[in-house]
């Protein structure tokens, strides 16, 4: 199961998305079970690497991303 950053977005929705794992582990299916970073949470760490532009390394970018 994959689930992007908006269904992260705040605690009712991590809730939400752990229940509907439980569902599934509870028919007796084996999850695996990705979870991107909050919503909003790349595009502030895409920020912070800006503004840290004289510590700015492409490799390090790609690690945020």
């Amino acid at each position: 199961m994959k689930f992007g950053g908006t269904s992260v977005a705040n605690l009712e929705r991590i809730h939400n998305v752990a229940r509907l794992v439980k569902e599934q582990v509870d028919k007796g299916d084996q999850v695996a079970v990705v979870v991107s970073a909050m919503s909003g949470e790349t595009n502030r760490l895409v920020s912070l690497c800006e503004e840290a532009y004289e510590l700015y390394d492409a490799q390090e970018y790609d690690t945020v991303v």
